[in-house]
């Protein structure tokens, strides 16, 4: 029998304390951004470092099933804002009435703020009929792009790049925009851009929309152990 070929291992062990607070400190001070852009664009190479970090996120299968759709013409960002705005006039009537004037009062302009967009999609044909690991749970694919989009949230936090994750819209009307096929899931329009300030908690903490919950009350052991 023909043995496999040997593929070189790297090591598997504990990041430096430096290294590891570096990672921690990008996992716990990541926001979504919302109004905090700068005009500054964003440079080709630190696009490419941040879709690079995306594009090693783990996948079902190794289907790879995410596209980044770039987008800094300002025309076609503004139709992408339009769409938003049109959706969120909707979301706003399915909250409570003692709601609806804090959720207005939420700046969510990132759209035109930002210098970059990026749609990211996810294409459930990529793998073929039947991919490893997805045979009972179709949604997989989309679950592995969302794992692109953390990666790619926490490389634009080293960056000093701040991220907004959009996803208020009409998908028909981005497909239109962006000439999206429709077998593709779109997962969510990101906002990029320089920032020079972040809120310390995430802001709708800050803003009494919701606090954080204790991390004791999320975890269970062995059964679930909450209400039904």
């Amino acid at each position: 029998m023909q043995s496999e070929p040997a593929e070189p291992l790297v090591r598997a062990g504990a990041f430096s304390i430096e290294e590891r607070d570096a990672v921690y400190r990008a996992i716990m001070t990541r926001r979504d951004v919302r109004n905090e852009f700068l005009p500054t664009p964003v440079a080709d190479d630190v696009l490419r470092r941040i879709l690079l970090a995306a594009h090693h996120a783990p996948s079902v299968g190794f289907m790879q099933p995410w596209n980044f759709i770039t987008v800094r013409d300002e025309q076609r960002r503004r139709k992408v804002w339009q769409a938003f705005s049109r959706a969120n006039e909707e979301a706003v009537a399915l909250f409570p009435e003692d709601r609806q004037a804090l959720y207005r009062s939420l700046k969510l302009e990132g759209i035109l703020k930002a210098p970059l967009g990026i749609c990211v999609t996810s294409d459930p044909t990529r793998g073929g009929p039947v991919v490893l690991g997805r045979t009972h749970n179709p949604r997989m694919d989309s679950y592995s792009t969302v794992c692109a989009i953390q990666n790619l949230w926490l490389a634009a936090r080293t960056e000093g790049l701040g991220v907004g994750w959009v996803s208020i819209f009409h998908a028909q009307d981005l497909r239109e925009i962006l000439s999206i096929p429709l077998h593709v899931e779109i997962v969510g329009w990101l906002c990029v851009g320089h920032v020079d300030t972040l809120y310390e908690r995430p802001e709708l903490e800050v803003k009494g929309w919701r606090q954080r919950l204790p991390l004791e009350d999320m975890i269970f052991e062995e059964t679930w152990q909450g209400e039904d």
